[in-house]
C-alpha cells in the first residue's frame, strides 16, 4: 500500500501531463445485469463483460505505458476496509437500507457483513446481493416479512454497474478532492464509497475538500477544468442550476477558480453530461459536437470584492475564450456530416481523456472524430470499447485524474 503526499496530488487542468488516474475494472457488478434491470440500472445494453474487462485492462496499459500510475478502486476499497473499522461501517451504513429491508433484515445483515473479510465485503459493496445470497435464512430467530416476501433474484444490496465511471462521484480542483451528489437513484451510492476511500485511505491522508453537496446534483462529468483557475459546469440532466452554483461559491470561497462558466445543455441521454459533447484535448482546444457549436451557450460566474455576479448567456466558446484570456478556442468537429457526427457523438467520440497536451485516449470505432483530431496535430491513443461503451461513456468518463502537471 503506498502513501504519497497530499501535495503531489492536484489538477488545474484537462490537458496537464497525466500523473496518476483513478480506474475501477468492470467486474461482478455488470454481471448483474439483465434485460429486466438494465435500464433501471442505466446500461443501453447488456454488456459482455469477459470482453469489458480486457478493454479496460488494455485502456489500463496505455495509460502504464505512458508512465501514468493507475490506481483501481476495488484496490483502494479492499485496502480500506482492512485498515479502517470508521470505513466499514461507513460502506455497511450506505449499502444496507432499513426502509428497503426493514430493520429487522436490516440490522440482521449489517451485523453479518461487520464480520466480512475486506476483500469479500469489498466485492458485495460493488457488486451487491440478492436475496437467495443473503447468508441470513428464512428460519433465523427473528422472522423478517421482507425476507420471506420477496423473489430470490432481488437485490436485498443494488450493484453499482457505473462504478466504472470514475469521473462523475469525485474530481480534483488544484490539490483539493470534490466529491460529489449524484442525481439517479442506481448511481447515488457509488459516491459513498469514493468517500471512504478519500476519508480513510493512507494514500489520501490529509487531502483536504473542495466541495460537498449533499443536496444539489453535481456530477464530475459536467465538469471540465478550462484552464488554471477557469471551470465549465454543464447544467442539464445530471447538474442541476443549484449544484452549479453551489460549486462556484465554494471555489471561489476556497480561492481555487476565478470563473466558473454555467452552461446549459439538453436534458437527453445522448448529451447526459458536458463531457459528451465536448472535452479538451490541447491547451486551447476542444473536439465538440458540431450540432451544439453555434448554440452552446454560458453564464459567466465571478466573484469580485467579495460579491458573486452573474453574466450572460452568452456563446460558449465566446465566454470560455475570454476567460481563459486566449484570443479563440481551436474547434475540431465530431465526424464529418451531420449523420457521422450524431452517431459517433452517441459513441463517445467527444468524451477523450488528456494524457498531455495534444495526446488523447480515444475510443477507435469513431473513425471520422480521430482522423479530424490527428490532422490538426492530436495524437490520438486509439482502444476498444464495443462493450465499455455500453453504459454511455468513454475514456473521459471512466477515468478521475489524481495528478497532472502544470502547463507550461
Amino acid at each position: 500500500m503506498s502513501v504519497r503526499e497530499p501535495s503531489e496530488l492536484g489538477v488545474d487542468t484537462e490537458v496537464g501531463a497525466l500523473r496518476s488516474v483513478l480506474l475501477h475494472r468492470p467486474g461482478d457488478e455488470l454481471r448483474r445485469l439483465t434485460p429486466r434491470n438494465n435500464d433501471q440500472l442505466l446500461f443501453d445494453g447488456l454488456p459482455w463483460v469477459d470482453r469489458a474487462q480486457d478493454e479496460h485492462d488494455a485502456f489500463a496499459n496505455v495509460l502504464r505505458g505512458r508512465g501514468i500510475e493507475v490506481l483501481l478502486v476495488s484496490d483502494l476499497l479492499t485496502e480500506t476496509l482492512t485498515t479502517s473499522g470508521a470505513a466499514r461501517m461507513q460502506g455497511i451504513s450506505a449499502a444496507v437500507d432499513p426502509r428497503k429491508l426493514g430493520h429487522v433484515l436490516a440490522q440482521d445483515l449489517a451485523a453479518h457483513l461487520r464480520g466480512v473479510p475486506a476483500a469479500e465485503l469489498s466485492t458485495i459493496l460493488t457488486s451487491g446481493m440478492t436475496f437467495d445470497e443473503l447468508p441470513i435464512g428464512t428460519g433465523a430467530a427473528t422472522p423478517s416479512l421482507v425476507r420471506l416476501m420477496h423473489h430470490g433474484a432481488d437485490f436485498v444490496i443494488d450493484p453499482l454497474p457505473n462504478l466504472l465511471f470514475t469521473r462523475d462521484s469525485s474530481f480534483w480542483i488544484g490539490g483539493r478532492v470534490a466529491i460529489t451528489s449524484l442525481a439517479l437513484p442506481a448511481r447515488v451510492r457509488e459516491a459513498s464509497l469514493t468517500d471512504l476511500i478519500y476519508a480513510h485511505h493512507p494514500r489520501f491522508r490529509g487531502v483536504r475538500r473542495a466541495y460537498e453537496s449533499h443536496t444539489a446534483p453535481v456530477e464530475g462529468g459536467d465538469v471540465l477544468l478550462l484552464a488554471p483557475g477557469v471551470i465549465a459546469v454543464g447544467v442539464g440532466e445530471r447538474t442541476t442550476p443549484a449544484g452549479a452554483e453551489a460549486l462556484a461559491r465554494s471555489v471561489f470561497e476556497d480561492e481555487l477558480a476565478h470563473t466558473v462558466l454555467a452552461v446549459p445543455i439538453e436534458q437527453r441521454r445522448a448529451s447526459m453530461h458536458l463531457d459528451t459533447v465536448l472535452t479538451m484535448v490541447d491547451s486551447d482546444a476542444v473536439v465538440m459536437y458540431p450540432a451544439v457549436r453555434d448554440t452552446l451557450s454560458a453564464f459567466t460566474i465571478r466573484r469580485e470584492d467579495g460579491v458573486v455576479g452573474i453574466g450572460g448567456p452568452e456563446p460558449f466558446l465566446d465566454a470560455a475564450a475570454a476567460a481563459m484570456g486566449i484570443g479563440k478556442l481551436r474547434v475540431i468537429d465530431t465526424g464529418l456530416d451531420h449523420v457521422t457526427a450524431e452517431r459517433e457523438q452517441w459513441d463517445d467520440g467527444n468524451n477523450t481523456l488528456a494524457l498531455a497536451p495534444g495526446v488523447v485516449v480515444a475510443y477507435e470505432r469513431n473513425v471520422e472524430t480521430n482522423a479530424r483530431m490527428e490532422a490538426a496535430g492530436i495524437e490520438v491513443l486509439r482502444i476498444s470499447g464495443s462493450e465499455l461503451g455500453s453504459g454511455r461513456g468513454g475514456p473521459r468518463c471512466m477515468s478521475c485524474p489524481l495528478a497532472r502537471g502544470p502547463l507550461d
